[in-house]
């Protein structure tokens, strides 16, 4: 495995996407290198603590990376997604994000009380995505073992919001 180095030189810079003053971070490019992406899942499936019982995904570019390091780790994926894209009965949670608002949503028999999970994203900026994502885990009273990304956007405080509520965070990269 090589340095995590080769893992940003895949990650373009787009500014003002999706709005004026925001520099989204572009993933395809690593999603397009099959050594990188597997590096960058391989990464991530190693720091989902043990004991953990299942892998919260957010929607979208989150189930990318979620997917494998679920499968690594032989546990159950637990699809978070953005509102009214799941088919069943519903808990919602609504969210600030860097340029707006959101809701995402997770079946209402997707946890239980037993259950330890990691919420696996693409990008931490604000938190805000991961902050709801905890959210809805805990209204099954699970327990949240942590949050695990692969680009941590350190200037947006996302660390410190999760840090707040008692979360820890795991990033292959940061910028």
């Amino acid at each position: 495995m090589e340095g995590p180095d080769h893992l940003a030189a895949r990650i373009r810079a787009v500014p003002d996407f999706p709005a004026p003053g925001v520099t989204f971070r572009d993933v395809t490019p690593l999603l397009a290198d099959p050594g990188a992406f597997a590096d960058a899942t391989t990464r991530m499936a190693g720091a989902v603590p043990a004991g953990a019982t299942a892998v919260v995904a957010i929607d979208a570019r989150g189930f990318l990376f979620a997917a494998p390091v679920a499968r690594d780790r032989h546990l159950p994926l637990v699809p978070v997604r953005k509102q009214g894209k799941l088919p069943w009965d519903t808990h919602a949670h609504t969210y600030e994000l860097e340029y707006g608002t959101g809701t995402l949503e997770v079946h209402r028999d997707a946890l239980g009380a037993a259950d330890r999970v990691v919420v696996v994203d693409d990008v931490l900026a604000t938190g805000g995505t991961a902050l709801a994502a905890c959210a809805l885990a805990r209204r099954f009273d699970a327990e949240v073992l942590g949050v695990v990304v692969l680009l941590e956007l350190t200037a947006l405080g996302g660390r410190a919001e999760l840090a707040g509520i008692g979360v820890p965070v795991t990033t292959v990269l940061t910028v």
